[in-house]
């Protein structure tokens, strides 16, 4: 049964495009709920609304209508400033490619969150980072250019800086997708471990090894939600 004030909550929504042909229909009334401390998947094949849900709660879109609320906030409701900010606070977003700025080195990179939302005193920042680089296993390579390392050590980077203003929720946007099998299991069990920490993570993923060790699934369809299966594997003990 779903908490009374779930983490997040979408709300009947829908998101159309305006295509050369007409109005597409991309995400058709779907709803959902994930309480905090749930590390939840989101499989599909492409062209299925999977990415568009993500946008959808990250704030990066907005719903044709519906609601998307996160910690009892609705986020569609914000202006751009306001949801640049919020996001900031309480949600870290990894993508597939990284997206570190190239000229900034790794802890520049992981201090920029904080910067940006004036998150942590600036004496304290370096610090913080630090500690996060410490977590992921890169305080070694902290004051390198992302382009000196490898994929795995990149993705961990992106994930130090995802975790940078202690957001409660974490998106994966195929975070293993550009990564071999053996880098992306030790950063998939980095993400069961962050779970097992109280972090929530909704994570989209085309692997479907990965997929089997979610405990909760959820499979995009025609712009429609469906719960999978039950997960094989279950999360490690906290």
């Amino acid at each position: 049964m779903a908490a009374a004030n779930p983490l997040v909550h979408v709300d009947n929504v829908v998101k159309d495009f305006q295509g050369p042909a007409g109005v597409i229909h991309v995400l058709k009334s779907v709803s959902l709920e994930v309480n905090q401390g749930e590390f939840v998947g989101v499989r599909g094949p492409s062209g299925s609304g999977k990415s568009t849900l993500i946008n959808m709660i990250t704030g990066i879109d907005r719903p044709t209508s519906g609601q998307v609320s996160i910690a009892g906030r609705p986020i569609e409701r914000m202006s751009e400033n306001e949801l640049a900010r919020f996001r900031g606070k309480h949600i870290g977003v990894i993508f597939q490619f990284f997206q570190l700025l190239p000229t900034l080195t790794v802890i520049e990179n992981t201090m920029l969150p904080m910067d940006f939302c004036r998150m942590w005193k600036p004496r304290e920042r370096p610090q913080r980072a630090m500690q996060l680089l410490e977590q992921v296993g890169l305080a070694d390579q902290a004051h390198k250019l992302p382009n000196t390392l490898s994929g795995g050590q990149q993705q961990r980077a992106a994930i130090a800086r995802a975790l940078a203003n202690d957001p409660p929720l974490l998106m994966g946007d195929e975070p293993t997708g550009n990564l071999d099998s053996h880098t992306a299991d030790k950063v998939f069990t980095l993400f069961q471990d962050l779970v097992a920490q109280g972090k929530t993570f909704i994570m989209v993923t085309h692997d479907v090894e990965l997929a089997r060790r979610m405990p909760r699934l959820i499979e995009v369809a025609d712009g429609v939600l469906h719960e999978a299966a039950p997960a094989m594997a279950t999360m490690p003990a906290a």
